[in-house]
């Protein structure tokens, strides 16, 4: 009748070890929890993809010289792009074959590589070797900062998935040597290439690609401008690499590694600045707005420019200096405004100061074609008008001369004269014919260079009168192209205007000649070619100027200071601008 008592079970005690076990188990799984948290944090701090590869930049402008070459850029942060498909193979093969020889094998990361690294760091004691892919280096390169943590190490896998899981390898690859920043802080091998090599990535010979890809472990260390010896030292191992993995052959490398060398000297642009300052005022009133890269072909003769750059800086001393050369139609072929452009950017050719005897040509033009001729006979004495009595520089008074000495001695007197005979209106619209009547002031010392102009401006009078007397506007451009090669200006000009007879230009240029001659105010700027001109010095000796031409070309000098003070009392148009003016053209 009566059952057994069921007796009561006492809970089972858990072993330490298995407590031990579970602590561990909970304590992985929040730690897993935790990573977790921090992956997604970190996820959600990283940057925007898409806005970072569409990435927007002020547009990039390139100058180019009168021979299609370049001669600087502006905005540029980048080199032309490039890719697998236009580069020559063994460009793409050198990076391929020292960064990640295993890059069209495995996937995101390189287990294998990383592995290998390990090992190679734990014999050497120290990291002597890294197991990142050209794809991991992408995503660091392309969207990431260069601060080694452990967020940043994290976003770098995963944007390397997300990379390979968007891209094919030849994507991944052109992204990465687009965007590699090696020299400059310029980014991508084609601004590299240019740089060291002067030569667009496209050109680079085998030798060039090695020394290019031997800087991407460490730009600096391993230049081949700075540290030229560790540059072609690894630029060996690389042509080393290259044949190993069957990329070139062994002769292939041998001829490549007997023209491994130093990089050459980037050129001196500050040379070409004021130049491409000015142009680029020039492209904006051309086409407005620049939304895109732009190419942008000058009239600038390279040769030339750099010959003036250096002789102003050499020249000038204590004071200022500025040239402008133009050919016989207007194209301008150099500019320089000033002896450093590093110290000031204030371009001085394009500065208004007063001409003094230079704008002289203007009143002789009116006598000479008003019937006076080189041997028309003159009288040079103290004159006025009104209150107006200026003196000729000496202060000496040469009584009756020809028209032609006169001009060569620059006296003040006869052009006063020949402007109160056929009136100041005649000698104002004259220099209105010649492109710089509307800034002149109509009073007489206008008539001995008293109002101000442009260096370009006194220049281009010049160039009117040895373009046998045929209207010149000076111009800069050429043509303006888009980045894919879309002409968005080409100069169309207009037929030139007759303004002086030959007849008037012939007797004129008869009467510049002879300034250069020994007795002419401007003997200092003979040589062989130089056809004639004309020296000019304002009141004070705050300017002094000098204009003269050969065959080719017409070439105006302004020295002075920027603060109007005067310079040394033996300082005139005569002296070092007209020697300026020499070594420029001999």
């Amino acid at each position: 009748m009566f059952g057994r008592k069921k007796v009561k079970e006492e809970p089972r005690k858990v072993s330490l070890r298995g407590r031990l076990l579970m602590w561990v188990f909970n304590l992985f799984m929040a730690a897993l929890a935790a990573a977790a948290v921090y992956v997604l944090v970190v996820f959600l701090q990283m940057p925007s993809l898409d806005a970072i590869l569409h990435e927007t930049r002020a547009p990039a402008i390139t100058f180019l010289d009168k021979n299609g070459d370049e001669i600087r850029s502006a905005n540029r942060i980048m080199g032309t792009p490039v890719s697998v498909e236009t580069l020559p193979p063994y460009v793409w093969q050198a990076i391929v074959a020292i960064e990640d020889k295993r890059f069209f094998q495995h996937g995101p990361v390189d287990i294998q590589g990383i592995a290998r690294a390990v090992v190679s760091n734990l014999i050497h004691g120290r990291i002597a070797a890294g197991g990142s892919t050209i794809t991991q280096q992408t995503a660091k390169n392309v969207f990431l900062s260069r601060h080694k943590t452990v967020a940043r190490k994290i976003q770098e896998l995963i944007l390397a998935y997300w990379l390979e899981n968007r891209f094919t390898k030849n994507q991944i690859l052109d992204l990465y040597m687009n965007r590699v920043s090696l020299v400059g802080g310029m980014r991508g091998i084609d601004a590299a290439a240019r740089m060291l090599f002067q030569t667009p990535a496209r050109q680079m010979t085998i030798a060039q690609s090695a020394q290019i890809a031997a800087m991407l472990k460490a730009p600096t260390t391993y230049s081949p401008r700075t540290n030229p010896d560790k540059n072609i030292k690894r630029a060996r191992v690389i042509l080393q690499e290259m044949v190993r993995q069957g990329y070139i052959t062994l002769n292939q490398a041998r001829v490549a590694a007997k023209k491994l060398a130093p990089a050459m000297e980037t050129p001196d642009t500050n040379l070409y600045r004021y130049w491409t300052d000015f142009v680029l005022d020039e492209v904006r009133s051309n086409i407005g707005n620049m939304e895109s890269d732009l190419y942008v072909y000058t009239t600038l003769d390279r040769d030339l420019q750099e010959r003036v750059a250096t002789t102003i800086t050499r020249r000038v001393g204590p004071y200022q200096g500025a040239v402008v050369a133009l050919s016989r139609d207007g194209a301008i072929r150099a500019m320089s405004g000033g002896a450093d452009y590093q110290a000031s950017q204030f371009n001085r050719a394009l500065a208004r100061r007063q001409p003094g005897s230079s704008f002289k040509p203007v009143v002789y033009l009116v006598g000479l074609e008003n019937g006076m001729t080189p041997d028309t006979y003159v009288n040079d004495s103290p004159f006025s008008i009104g209150d107006y009595t200026p003196k000729n520089y000496n202060e000496r008074y040469y009584g009756d001369i020809s028209l032609a000495t006169a001009f060569a001695k620059s006296v003040n007197s006869v052009p006063l004269k020949l402007t109160q005979q056929y009136g100041l209106d005649t000698v104002l619209k004259m220099a209105g014919r010649l492109g710089v009547g509307t800034q002149l002031r109509r009073e007489y010392s206008t008539v001995l260079g008293a109002s101000e102009m442009t260096l370009l401006d006194l220049t281009t009078i010049y160039a009117v009168i040895w373009n046998d007397g045929q209207s010149v506007r000076p111009y800069s451009i050429t043509r303006i192209e888009g980045a894919s090669g879309d002409v968005l200006y080409d100069r169309n000009p207009s037929d030139p205007i007759q303004v002086i007879s030959l007849q008037t230009v012939g007797h004129m240029t008869e009467l510049l000649r002879d300034v250069v001659r020994p007795g002419g105010t401007g003997h200092r700027a003979a040589a062989a070619n130089v056809l004639g001109g004309k020296t000019g010095t304002s009141n004070g000796n705050r300017d002094a100027w000098f204009v003269g031409a050969t065959p080719r070309m017409v070439v105006g000098v302004w020295m002075g200071n920027d603060d109007f003070t005067p310079m040394d009392a033996k300082m005139t148009g005569g002296t070092v601008p007209a020697e300026i003016f020499r070594e420029i053209v001999k």
